[in-house]
């Protein structure tokens, strides 16, 4: 690194000291003194401020090597009675502590004829520019790497690994996944992932979502000798996440076989994903798929030759769909399939209604531990996650409507709410309409308070929920996002029009700005927020992931003729055992009914507690 000392206004005042008057040896040790301050001074790789001032660096190092006379010599050259001492107390501070020590020490000294030392002007200032350093911090992130204010143009920031940031690793190129060939450690290349190479982060994030998820890795230890699994076929698509990787190879240690794909264009975790690939599981997914890309990993994932599935775990029914649509042989061979999403759900019952449905299927969205835990608990804390990363708003007193009030729109008013927000509510359905009003939020129309909210939030599962009308008369700079798991909420197609313009702020936050300067902050292009901007509690998502998988053994070993082609609730007796499995993490003891009390109630002992007609 090397060091430009520019002091125009002393260069006339100060005595030059001519290098070429010392021998080598004696010049030497000047040398390593002077580079010894400058790397006191240097910021570390990769970080720091380039504005911020330098700690001193008035005390020469220790003698060592080539210490001595000629040492002694050479520091007597750069004293104070030499002249101007160009050290690293020359950057300009604030502190007259700080200057008066500097004084003192020579820092800020001149010799005058006389021989006495004198102040020098205040006047004088002095450029330091570290060569490397000033050519490291004019370095710019590449196209790709702008996408990411999170992530350090440093190499160490790999140590430290996000999964916020997995889908801006800027070393990434633009060449999409289905152009590379790549292949795992064992030689296989049946996936299709952003990067191979990140599986070891990726393996870390699972790791850690395993010590989370303590009913999961319960059922893989009880089970797994069992292999109640043993010849299942699965074909997923769900959010590949932590949480879903840990679902995954439980399923795997069940004794089933997997492939899989992502229901989400944006949720997938590349490094998770990449993990996966690596320990042998088909996946094919990565984060920012076109939708030509979402049909095609699917398809991917059902059309092998070969490899016939035999259960479907499906969130959104996308796959269920596809697989219906164009492959109905294949359809027709299926035991069971396991649907996790309100959007799913109901396109399971259309199936049904219709006489369509020729598989018996779980509806695990309604189970007790799914609505509770997943759709209310996890948005009460996702929300908020999600809504401060993209936006970095403070919500005390902000103006927001919440459209919908199930579960999911339980948890977003709950956590607004306690942050101080005005939340107003929307509904269509009278009970929970009266239940919103009980709760103390005001129920209003979208139309009577579009103009002065600060936030919308859509949370029904519906369509066209938040239309053109209602975007073109936001006021400005209005949050636009949606907690339901379709992208039909609001109508951002509406948007994509000539007259309106687009501008990209940061990874899933987009400004679209009308013709009169207005904007409005459009997240994730109107998908799922909390799983395209944020991540979701893994703790949750560990009951959810413990339902689907005993759903998965329930449909797979249930005896021919206990399920017929139609779609059913969980057994309550398997809620209330996922239930159980995460009452140790709180050190929870639960009552036990003596046998008197089990015959007044005329239940079990050991359950179920709750006729399936109980709301919880």
């Amino acid at each position: 690194m090397s060091v430009q000392v520019v002091s125009a206004a002393a260069a006339g005042k100060v005595p030059k000291v001519d290098l070429k008057d010392l021998s080598p040896s004696e010049a030497e040790p000047q040398r390593r003194l002077s580079t010894a301050a400058v790397s006191s001074m240097a910021p570390p790789a990769g970080g720091g401020d380039p504005e911020a001032p330098a700690p001193t660096a008035e005390r020469p190092p220790a003698p060592g090597p080539g210490s001595g006379p000629a040492a002694a010599a050479a520091a007597a050259a750069f004293s104070p009675a030499a002249g101007k001492v160009p050290q690293a107390s020359a950057m300009k501070r604030s502190d007259p502590h700080h200057q008066h020590q500097r004084h003192r020490d020579g820092g800020e000294a001149l010799l005058s004829p006389d021989g006495s030392v004198t102040e020098a002007p205040r006047t004088v200032k002095k450029q330091i520019q570290f060569a490397d350093q000033k050519q490291e911090f004019n370095k710019r992130p590449s196209k790709i790497g702008r996408r990411s204010l999170s992530r350090s143009i440093s190499q160490s920031s790999t140590d430290s690994y996000s999964s916020a940031a997995s889908y801006t690793d800027s070393s990434d190129d633009e060449t999409s996944p289905r152009d590379k060939q790549q292949k795992n450690s064992k030689g296989s290349s049946d996936f299709c992932v952003k990067n191979i190479k990140q599986a070891e982060f990726g393996r870390r994030e699972i790791e850690i979502a395993e010590q989370e998820m303590p009913a999961l890795m319960a059922l893989r230890k009880r089970a797994q000798g069992e292999k109640p699994l043993a010849g299942a076929k699965i074909v997923g698509c769900t959010h590949i996440t932590a949480q879903t990787a840990v679902l995954m190879e439980t399923l795997g240690a069940l004794g089933a076989q997997c492939r899989w794909a992502a229901c989400n264009i944006y949720s997938t975790l590349n490094e998770v994903a990449a993990a996966l690939a690596e320990s042998g599981f088909p996946v094919f997914a990565w984060k920012g798929e076109s939708e030509d890309d979402f049909w095609w990993c699917i398809d991917r994932c059902v059309n092998v030759e070969g490899w016939q599935p035999n259960m479907i775990l499906d969130d959104g029914g996308d796959l269920t769909h596809w697989i219906y649509k164009k492959y109905p042989n294949m359809f027709k061979k299926i035991k069971g399939i396991v649907e996790e999403s309100v959007t799913g759900v109901h396109r399971l019952y259309q199936l049904s209604k219709a006489g369509k449905l020729c598989v018996p299927a779980m509806n695990v969205n309604d189970s007790v531990t799914k609505q509770k835990f997943d759709n209310l608990y996890c948005c009460r804390e996702s929300i908020l996650d999600g809504l401060k990363r993209t936006t970095d708003m403070m919500f005390g007193g902000k103006q927001v409507v919440v459209c919908g009030y199930g579960e999911v729109g339980k948890g977003c008013c709950a956590a607004l709410k306690a942050m101080g927000s005005i939340v107003y509510v929307t509904e269509i359905d009278p009970i929970c309409a009266l239940q919103a009003c009980m709760d103390g939020f005001r129920l209003v129309k979208l139309n009577e308070v579009i103009r002065q909210v600060d936030i919308v939030i859509t949370c029904t599962g519906n369509k066209n929920v938040v239309t053109r009308e209602h975007l073109d008369r936001m006021k400005n700079s209005c949050i636009v996002c949606n907690m339901g798991h379709s992208n039909t909420e609001i109508d951002v197609a509406s948007l994509r029009t000539p007259e309106l313009t687009w501008e990209r702020v940061r990874s899933q936050v987009d400004h679209v700005i009308w013709p009169d300067g207005k904007r409005i902050v459009l997240l994730a292009e109107g998908r799922l927020l909390n799983l395209s901007c944020s991540t979701v509690p893994t703790f949750v998502l560990s009951i959810t992931a413990t339902t689907q998988a005993l759903a998965l053994i329930e449909l797979y070993n249930a005896p021919e003729g206990r399920y017929k082609q139609d779609v059913y609730l969980l057994p309550k007796k398997m809620d209330e055992y996922v239930a159980s499995l995460h009452l140790p993490t709180f050190d929870a003891h639960l009552t036990e009914l003596t046998d008197e009390q089990a015959k007044y109630l005329g239940l079990n002992k050991n359950g179920p507690f709750k006729p399936n007609y109980y709301r919880y």
